[in-house]
């Protein structure tokens, strides 16, 4: 017999649960110990400053000193950085006052 009756339509049963459903092989979040930032300054004093900055946000980065690269603190100005949701102001109801400050209902002054 085939195995098609047994699994109602499944050719082979269905995977552990390990292997489907949940992301278990996901990567760390970047700027914990797991995965530190690479960052890249020219100088000390430019160092000191990042490195206040990592510490006031709770990251782990790995810093370097070379006078000879641009420097590179993408990734950190990336997480401090991040976009803001954008939200729509309310919308005017019709009997509510009008905005432009005549007293009236909006729906009998500018709607």
């Amino acid at each position: 017999m085939s195995d098609k009756f047994f699994f109602k339509g499944r050719q082979t049963p269905k995977p552990a649960y390990g292997e489907s459903g949940y992301n278990t092989k996901r990567q760390a979040k970047a700027g914990t110990e797991a995965r530190p930032l690479q960052l890249s300054v020219q100088t000390e004093e430019r160092k000191l400053e990042v490195v206040a900055l990592v510490e006031d946000n709770k990251l782990f980065a790995t810093i370097t000193v070379n006078n000879e690269v641009a420097e590179d603190i993408f990734e950190l100005s990336g997480i401090l950085n991040k976009p803001t949701a954008v939200t729509a102001e309310v919308k005017i109801n019709r009997n509510d006052p009008c905005t432009c400050g005549s007293g009236k209902k909006f729906k009998k002054c500018c709607g």
